[in-house]
């Protein structure tokens, strides 16, 4: 069980993180004006290097520097031009936020990288993966953490009536359990992080962070157990991923008060229209798992697949609205 619970909500809905365009005013004007209990700092990959996941999340590292090569971002002797592009871009998006939330009071989600995608995706400066060195994964985990504390104030400064909430975006985490991430050259696999490391590390940043943190994964067969060992007060998923064969753990996760954020609205233009529909999927696994239909609205939000950046700007604004509808119904109608 997390220190920090997840904060009470009903029928909420938000956004998994990033949107489409370049626009950081628009992109905040939207991701707060469309979601009224958890609305989000949006991120906006399109404007390039710094502005995207993996280069964001070097940028809060504290006392560690990147920068991008031919093959990807690597590990630097000293902070360079991507570095300064990636605080540049923060800066710009919390400019925006705090425009649009002057006397917000609530929570309020940031997004950054795990620890452990972290290091499955930025190389050493011989140009193997982080990931193949146990020093650097534990160097990234704690260099993450303190960044991550400064980030947190600078929210706070700019929100003074948040409550921030801080989801961990970790797509890679399945991968790197499975001894699936491939080398830098592309024709080997890295050795499988031992499942009792990648929890103690998990569990040292949550416990390092006087916030609730959600982890985010849109990929198959994501460690919810090892999750929940961890301390994480929230699990964002794309439902469309889940099988029968997680309801287990699913359903341990609930018990222990782990908030579920059910990935259901279509991250990209598709032609939903049926807010209710779309839920029905939570529905199902609410029977299955013999939970009482009123605790619905209460322990699930709603939100997009994943993130919005391959999206247009219309349907990014439609995929949101779409949400916080669908999230309603689970409180109107849990049955």
């Amino acid at each position: 069980m997390s220190e920090y619970s997840f904060p009470e909500l009903i029928g909420a809905a938000t956004g998994v993180g990033s949107m489409p365009g370049t626009d950081a005013r628009e992109a905040a004007k939207t991701a707060v004006g469309a979601l009224e209990q958890l609305p989000y700092l949006p991120e906006l990959p399109a404007r390039g290097p710094g502005a995207d996941m993996i280069g964001r999340g070097a940028g809060l590292l504290v006392e560690l520097f990147a920068q991008v090569e031919p093959s990807g971002w690597r590990f630097a002797d000293r902070p360079g031009r991507d570095t300064r592009r990636a605080y540049s871009w923060l800066g710009e998006d919390l400019d925006a936020l705090e425009e649009f939330t002057q006397g917000y009071q609530g929570a309020l989600k940031l997004q950054a990288v795990g620890p452990w995608t972290l290091a499955a995706s930025v190389e050493l400066r011989h140009g193997e993966k982080a990931l193949s060195d146990p020093g650097a994964c534990r160097d990234i985990t704690e260099s993450l953490t303190e960044g991550l504390r400064r980030h947190l104030a600078e929210v706070r400064k700019r929100v003074p009536g948040a409550q921030p909430v801080l989801q961990l975006d970790e797509p890679s985490l399945p991968a790197v359990l499975a001894g699936a991430v491939k080398t830098a050259s592309g024709f080997q696999r890295l050795r499988a992080v031992d499942r009792q490391v990648a929890e103690e590390q998990l569990r040292g940043l949550v416990r390092g962070l006087d916030v609730p943190v959600v982890v985010h994964c849109c990929a198959p067969q994501v460690p919810l157990a090892l999750l929940r060992r961890a301390g994480v007060a929230g699990v964002s998923l794309d439902f469309s991923l889940l099988t029968e064969r997680e309801d287990e753990d699913l359903g341990e996760a609930v018990e222990a008060g782990t908030a579920i954020l059910a990935g259901v609205v279509p991250s990209t233009d598709a032609g939903l229209s049926d807010p209710a529909g779309s839920v029905q999927v939570v529905r199902r696994l609410w029977r299955r798992l013999g939970f009482a239909p009123e605790l619905l609205g209460r322990r699930v939000l709603v939100t997009p697949t994943c993130g919005l950046a391959g999206a247009s700007p219309g349907y990014a604004r439609r995929a949101l609205s779409l949400s916080v509808k669908a999230a309603q119904s689970l409180v109107d109608n849990p049955e």
